[in-house]
């Protein structure tokens, strides 16, 4: 096993410092580390046009916006913390977001989807997914614990960015959970992995969803993400205040929950037009 350089040790000291959670300190040090292959030299030694031309291969081979602002939010870290460069890390430019709209089951579409999930513990791992708007990694490391049947809420510990919040445990879900945990009895995490001492792993939960979106013949690509989406737009349909969701989702700022308003066709088609309240006559009396 090759031996950690000083440099990368820093990195990784400064970022438990930081609390950035293990995902996060192994996603930076990948990036720095490709960065550093690319031109062949420590990446301390390599300066602000070294990261534009880096950026500019990365664009050039078609890599997910996504995955570029990983790689700069990285290279920000390495440079303004690591290296304790001042001026750098602002100068390293964010992709832009492109503006697509989030894929959105209707109900019947979430209905078909779930129970064409084969395994029980993926079906109801899902299922508490899209019932509270879960990302992936929060509904893995949901405990027995996290399950407040008194308050009707879920703990959700270890939310994005490390932050703590509560969401809604509906009646119909409890239900669920109750009747899965009297068959399956797991100790302590509640969609236990290959240990009980250790969660399910998500990799698992994204091929149930592959799986079970071909097993309902369904055209779109659905994700644990998309069941996310759903959640926000059914709800937002249902009339819930969008401040309301925005907390449920962990969201900082609400324009990231606004968007769910531009595909949420029941609220657009129940939107009243302006022309309805003039008292006009374009055509002639038929």
């Amino acid at each position: 096993m090759a031996q950690m350089s000083p440099l990368r040790r820093r990195m990784i000291e400064d970022m438990t410092i930081r609390n950035l959670s293990p995902a996060t300190q192994q996603s930076y040090v990948h990036a720095v580390s490709k960065f550093s292959q690319y031109f062949g030299r420590s990446p301390d030694r390599l300066g602000l046009e070294d990261v534009r031309a880096y950026q500019v291969h990365l664009a050039s081979k078609g890599v997910a916006w996504a995955s570029l602002n990983q790689a700069v939010c990285a290279l920000r870290f390495f440079y303004g913390v690591t290296l304790g460069e001042q001026t750098i890390p602002e100068r390293i430019a964010y992709a832009r977001e492109p503006r697509k709209l989030p894929v959105v089951l209707s109900a019947d579409e979430v209905v078909r989807f779930l129970e064409s999930v084969s395994s029980l513990k993926a079906r109801v791992a899902l299922t508490t997914a899209y019932a509270a708007g879960l990302r992936v990694s929060e509904v893995a490391a949901l405990k027995v614990r996290d399950i407040d049947n008194q308050r009707m809420v879920m703990r959700i510990e270890h939310g994005k960015g490390g932050k703590e919040r509560y969401v809604m445990l509906s009646k119909a879900l409890l239900g669920i959970l109750r009747s899965y945990w009297r068959l399956a009895r797991p100790p302590l995490f509640l969609f236990p992995g290959r240990t009980s001492d250790t969660p399910i792993d998500p990799t698992v939960l994204h091929a149930a969803c592959r799986s079970a979106t071909a097993a309902a013949g369904l055209d779109k690509r659905v994700s644990v993400h998309v069941l996310r989406h759903s959640f926000a737009t059914h709800l937002l349909e249902s009339g819930v205040d969008i401040r309301i969701i925005q907390v449920l989702l962990g969201h900082e700022n609400l324009s990231t929950t606004a968007r769910y308003t531009r595909v949420s066709t029941q609220l657009i088609g129940n939107t009243a037009s302006p022309l309805d309240r003039l008292s006009l006559n374009v055509t002639p009396p038929g």
